[in-house]
C-alpha cells in the first residue's frame, strides 16, 4: 500500500514564493532559462540550471556547473531567504488553469515501494538524464525537481485535502503563465488523516517525472553520508486520477525519407484512410497530418488484439503505420529527424515549423488518456517516448527535500 511521509521542507518565506519559484528544469533550455531569469534574480532556476550563470561555451554536464548549483542554493538560502521547516510536514497543493483545477498532496514517497513497483512506471529513463540530476543532488544535498504521481481516487483522501484546503495557505500567487499556485501546509491531525487515507492507496503512478524518481532512487544507492531516512524518500506530489489532465504529444519530421510531398501522401492514402482539409485536433483512434501547407486527416487501423493495451495507443499505431514503415524512423528516441512538440505550444506550432522549413510534416496527435496511462503501468508494460504531456506544470524551489 502507498506510503507518504512528511518531511522537513527547504521552502521561501511566502511573500517572496512567487519571485522564488521556477518552471522545471526540463521545459526550458539554456536560452529560455537566462530569459526568464533576465528579471527575477530570486529564481530557483539558478539552481535547477546553474549553466545561465555562466559562459555559453559551458559543458553543462562539467563539474563547475553542479558546484555553480551547490553556490546559488546557499546563496538563495540567504538572499530570498529559504527556511526549513521547524517540524516536517505534509503539504496540500493546488493547480488552477482557467477552469482547470487539481489537487495533490505533497510530501515523501517511498523509495522501497517504488524500487518494488508498488510505485509504478510507464517509460523508460534515459542513463545521461539520470546522470546528469543524481550527480545534481548529490552536490547539493537536496532533491529539486518535483516527481508528479496520480493514483486512482480515494474518498479518504479527498476529505482530508478538502479540509485542509479550507484553511489559510501559506502560499498562494498566479505565475507569469497564468497557472495558480496555492499550497497548504497540513496541521498535525489532518497530517495523520492524510497518511493513513494513503495506505488504502493499492499502488501509486509516475505521470511525469521518470527521470527524477530514478535519479532520487540512484543517489540512494551511491550515497556515503547524510541522512538515510531523508534518502529512502523521493519528493513527489500525487493527484487523483480523475483531475490529472494529459494533453498530447506531437510529432514533426525534418524529412520526408526521401519523398516528395506528393508521393508521400500517395503511400500514406495507400495505407490508410485519408481525408483532406481535416480539424487540426483529431479525435481518438486518428492523427491529422500538416503537409505542404493543408491539414489531412488519417484513421488509424486498431490493433488485432484489444488486449494490446500499448499497441492500441494512437502514438504507437502511428508509428507502426506511417514513422516506421514509410519514414524509416526504426527507434524514435534516437532518430535526429524526429521533434517532440507538447500539446501546450498548439498546432499553430507545428504549421510553423513545417510552413518555415524546420520540418517537412507534422503529425497532431489525440491526447493519451489516464485511463491508457494506468492500464499500461498495471500491464507492466512501457509506452512510446514522448507519448504525455502534462499540464498544469508543477513549480521548482517552492518545495525542497534536503538529505
Amino acid at each position: 500500500m502507498a506510503v507518504v511521509r512528511p518531511f522537513r521542507a527547504l521552502r521561501p518565506v511566502p511573500h517572496v514564493a512567487s519571485l522564488v519559484a521556477s518552471v522545471p528544469y526540463d521545459v526550458v533550455n539554456v536560452a529560455e532559462a537566462r530569459s526568464l531569469v533576465a528579471d527575477t534574480p530570486l529564481s530557483f532556476l539558478h539552481v535547477t540550471r546553474p549553466e545561465i550563470d555562466l559562459p555559453d561555451d559551458t559543458d553543462p554536464y562539467a563539474a563547475p556547473v553542479y558546484e555553480r548549483a551547490r553556490a546559488n542554493l546557499a546563496a538563495l538560502r540567504d538572499q530570498a531567504p529559504l527556511v526549513v521547516e521547524e517540524t516536517p510536514s505534509l503539504y496540500v497543493y493546488r493547480l488552477r488553469e482557467g477552469s482547470h483545477v487539481q489537487t495533490g498532496v505533497a510530501g515523501c514517497y517511498s523509495l522501497d515501494e517504488y524500487d518494488a513497483g508498488v510505485i509504478k512506471k510507464h517509460e523508460r529513463t534515459r542513463p545521461d538524464k539520470e546522470d546528469d540530476r543524481t550527480r545534481h543532488m548529490e552536490t547539493i544535498e537536496a532533491q529539486t525537481g518535483v516527481v508528479f504521481l496520480t493514483y486512482r481516487q480515494q474518498s479518504t483522501v479527498d476529505d482530508a485535502v478538502a479540509q485542509i484546503s479550507r484553511g489559510e495557505p501559506l502560499f498562494d500567487f498566479a505565475a507569469p503563465d497564468g497557472v495558480e499556485h496555492t499550497v497548504w501546509r497540513a496541521p498535525a491531525p489532518l497530517m495523520t488523516a492524510l497518511v493513513e487515507a494513503f495506505a488504502s492507496v493499492p499502488a501509486l503512478y509516475i505521470a511525469d517525472g521518470h527521470h527524477r524518481a530514478a535519479s532520487a532512487a540512484r543517489a540512494r544507492r551511491v550515497a556515503a553520508v547524510g541522512d538515510a531516512g531523508a534518502r529512502d524518500r523521493f519528493l513527489a506530489v500525487a493527484f487523483p486520477d480523475h483531475e490529472t489532465r494529459i494533453l498530447a504529444y506531437n510529432r514533426t519530421l525534418s524529412d520526408l525519407a526521401g519523398a516528395t510531398p506528393h508521393a508521400f501522401l500517395e503511400a500514406v492514402s495507400g495505407r490508410l484512410e485519408v481525408t483532406p482539409d481535416v480539424n487540426p485536433v483529431p479525435d481518438r483512434g486518428h492523427t491529422s497530418m500538416y503537409l505542404a501547407g493543408r491539414w489531412y486527416g488519417m484513421r488509424l487501423v486498431a490493433p488485432a488484439s484489444s488486449d494490446d493495451v500499448v499497441g492500441s495507443l494512437d502514438v504507437a499505431r502511428l508509428q507502426d503505420q506511417i514513422l516506421g514503415p514509410l519514414l524509416q524512423v526504426a527507434d524514435i528516441r534516437t532518430d535526429p529527424r524526429v521533434r517532440f512538440v507538447g500539446g501546450i505550444r498548439g498546432t499553430s506550432e507545428l504549421e510553423r515549423q513545417v510552413d518555415g522549413g524546420a520540418a517537412a510534416v507534422a503529425f497532431s496527435m489525440a491526447p493519451v488518456t489516464v485511463a491508457e496511462l494506468l492500464a499500461v503501468a498495471d500491464a507492466g508494460s512501457i509506452m512510446p517516448p514522448k507519448s504525455t504531456w502534462f499540464e498544469p506544470k508543477l513549480r521548482d524551489g517552492l518545495l525542497t527535500h534536503l538529505f
